[in-house]
């Protein structure tokens, strides 16, 4: 994670978030953890950057020109931006207050450094930097002593981001014989770290390929106008910042005898592809750094030989129409009620409608009518995250909260519950004696009941990617923020629709059987259910946690254990009432500080993977590598096909198809006998490389498993979001 508070909303907004609704209904600890990152700000009494004007002359002649400096000094750690900062920041602004006659020219910003992390860049300086401004003096200034001002602006960050600023000002003295500054030589030091404009290397650019949506490959080539005068040991651009198209951070090279080639990847905005690009070129060589202005136009063909593709591109998708894209989200989120992950809730739904359907009609729609608006309001929770996670100009996924750890815990501990309420462990006074508390609401057949059954519904829906969901919610992803609204209440309005249409066809109620004494066994049995999705919760925080996992079970066993004396002898009991709550406490509190705080410490996960999405299971088993875009163009290259499956371990349908369709003797054997490549890009952290992969085949989430033709130029195979192994026999049978 980038190092500093912004990016706990624009890097990943969906942790945060998510973790504090889950711990919200569950756990209040969640919240001191977030209250300590924003409280830091308020401690920021004193800047961390200082900030000083410096001139390059004591004295300076009218009609010349001087140089100002602006020289920020940061503390260790602490970071400011260049003119573009990338993917989050701030530049540094100047605003001078200068005397009539003297007049300030633009910034002339020394070459900056790229910060990590890899997957958020921002382009910035550490330590110090000295910002490079010319000042022209009036040749109508009469001699004398003038005073310059300017309040300088900035974003300086750390493990927080906190905007400043200081007026900083100096004096110049006007006379008829020039005067040099004993700062003159720290000034011209940072002008030399400036990009040069000079002819040393010529540069071009062309488009690669066409657009893929909103995104296109470019190409930018380097070549010495004498070669072999300086030593190419790495090249990097970075772009001048533009409203309309961004040129992403990343940098594939090239090899290219004559010069340098490097491949970025251009999103667009608005308008048209962009004509020409501008920016600085980074080259480094002969032990020191040096850029250089770059303003090209953009060619649509390749200006010199063909070269081999580092990153397969999607084939372009031919434009669908909104209406069958929303048609596309309501059956995706029909198709939800029957995935495993909504299974159990939808169980206990149908008790409800058992319970209740000796009621009067009216309150049965009323329950309906809740239930839906309780999946519809967490869609709208879910579509605003996603907004969000656009706005910050970053990638949003479908199942993104399971990639925070903290959640995936808060879930675990509230499924639990629930499955022991079912169990009738501990049962849910309607006096609201009873622990207030979302497993109880979500067992309750009244309209908190309904409401939270459409909250709980929505939340176990997310890690499943439904037939039709996929690309519906792909094309989503891609539009703008009323769009997105839309197809989240479609999708929504799908899963709530079967639950919905039964409650406003009483005549169909005499279908279900009469209440009995069966309804307690069926309740117990749906506590199974519920126990099997602990265990599913369970491994997908393994891969956070690594062997420290056991302690969140020992925690899940303490929390049983307190359910149970709750129950027993609190709710069931009629002596030590009071003893046995303290006691409920008492271990609640005790498994939470010992096993989550103390030895689990469930906020700081290790994110232990073996990078195969925990595919690589046997020596027998299909030898899974990970994915990355070169392994893919090494593998074509070579004359092999290639599948790639795109999952994580919180996927159940991608779980399913390994077991079923992946994972099996036939494709095994199939894979040995084309002697093709499999690659497994694991999306269980939600890495950003892998998101912007799946934007690129119109999928906001996995499962998507793709096969590459050993012929680089063919397009890769999509293949369906629920698989069989015929359909991948027979699509590693195309590719051979």
């Amino acid at each position: 994670m980038h190092r500093h508070l912004w990016h706990l909303i624009s890097v990943r907004p969906t942790a945060a978030i998510f973790s504090a609704v889950a711990c919200l209904v569950l756990l209040t600890s969640g919240f001191a953890s977030a209250q300590s990152a924003f409280s830091s700000l308020g401690d920021a009494a004193t800047h961390h950057t200082q900030a000083k004007l410096l001139l390059s002359a004591d004295t300076a002649r009218p009609g010349d020109t001087i140089l100002a400096g602006v020289d920020l000094k940061m503390d260790a750690g602490w970071h400011t931006y260049w003119k573009n900062s990338g993917d989050a920041g701030s530049p540094t602004k100047i605003e001078w207050t200068l005397p009539a006659g003297v007049s300030a020219g633009e910034i002339q910003w020394p070459l900056p450094q790229k910060l990590p992390p890899a997957e958020v860049t921002t382009y910035g300086y550490e330590d110090e930097v000295v910002l490079i401004v010319p000042l022209t003096l009036g040749t109508n200034l009469s001699a004398g002593t003038l005073n310059l001002s300017a309040k300088i602006s900035w974003l300086e960050c750390k493990d927080v981001c906190i905007p400043a600023d200081q007026t900083v000002g100096a004096k110049l003295t006007v006379g008829s014989e020039a005067k040099t500054s004993t700062e003159a030589a720290l000034i011209q030091s940072w002008q030399a770290k400036t990009p040069r404009s000079d002819q040393l290397f010529s540069f071009r650019a062309w488009w690669e390929k066409p657009a893929n949506d909103d995104t296109r490959p470019l190409i930018i080539a380097g070549s010495q106008a004498v070669a072999g005068a300086i030593s190419i040991d790495n090249a990097d651009f970075f772009p001048d910042a533009s409203d309309q198209f961004e040129v992403q951070a990343a940098t594939e090279k090239i090899p290219d005898p004559a010069g340098f080639r490097l491949r970025k990847a251009v999103k667009k905005f608005s308008g048209d592809w962009p004509k020409s690009v501008s920016g600085v070129m980074v080259i480094e060589g002969n032990h020191q750094t040096n850029g250089f202005e770059l303003q090209v136009p953009v060619s649509g063909q390749a200006a010199g030989p063909a070269t081999a593709s580092a990153t397969p591109s999607a084939s372009p998708l031919p434009a669908q129409p909104l209406w069958l894209m929303l048609f596309y989200a309501f059956i995706g989120g029909l198709i939800l009620n029957i995935m495993p992950c909504v299974l159990p809730v939808i169980a206990l739904k149908i008790l409800g409608f058992v319970s209740e359907a000796r009621n009067e009609p009216r309150r049965v729609r009323v329950l309906g009518l809740i239930y839906t608006l309780g999946v519809l309001v967490s869609f709208l929770v879910l579509a605003g995250i996603v907004i969000g996670v656009k706005v910050a100009g970053h990638h949003p996924g479908w199942g993104m909260q399971f990639s925070s750890p903290v959640f995936v815990v808060c879930l675990t501990t509230l499924v639990l519950l629930v499955a022991l309420n079912l169990f009738g462990v501990f049962e849910v006074a309607l006096g609201g004696r009873a622990l207030d508390t979302a497993s109880e609401l979500a067992s309750r057949s009244g309209p908190a009941g309904a409401f939270f059954n459409g909250v709980l519904a929505t939340t176990l829906a997310t890690p499943c990617t439904a037939p039709f969901l996929a690309p519906a919610l792909g094309f989503a992803f891609q539009q703008n923020a009323s769009v997105i609204l839309l197809f989240f209440l479609m999708v929504g309005l799908g899963l709530s629709a079967p639950y919905l249409l039964l409650s406003w066809q009483p005549a169909w109620l005499k279908f279900l059987p009469k209440p009995g004494a069966w309804m307690e066994k069926f309740k117990n049995a749906m506590g199974f259910p519920m126990l099997a999705t602990v265990v599913w919760l369970f491994n997908v925080a393994s891969s956070s946690y690594g062997k420290n996992v056991l302690w969140l079970g020992v925690f899940l066993v303490l929390v049983a254990f307190a359910a149970w004396i709750f129950g027993e002898f609190f709710q069931r009991g009629r002596k030590h009432r009071t003893a046995a709550a303290i006691l409920t406490l008492l271990v609640l509190v005790g498994g939470y500080a010992f096993a989550l705080e103390k030895e689990l410490d469930w906020r700081v996960p290790v994110l232990a993977t073996d990078g195969a999405g925990g595919l690589k299971e046997s020596a027998n088993g299909i030898d899974w590598q990970p994915w990355t875009p070169e392994a893919v163009a090494a593998a074509r290259a070579a004359g092999k096909p290639v599948l790639v499956d795109f999952t994580a371990d919180w996927c159940l349908t991608c779980q399913v198809n390994k077991k079923t369709s992946l994972e099996v003797q036939s494709v095994r054997a199939k894979l040995k006998a084309l002697n093709a490549v499999a690659l497994i890009a694991d999306y269980t952290h939600f890495p950003d490389a892998i998101t912007a992969e799946l934007n690129r085949y119109n999928r906001a989430g996995v499962p998507l498993v793709l096969v590459y033709p050993a012929n680089t130029d063919a397009q890769p195979i999509t293949l369906p979001a629920v698989l069989t192994p015929g359909i991948v026999l027979d699509a590693l049978e195309r590719a051979k």
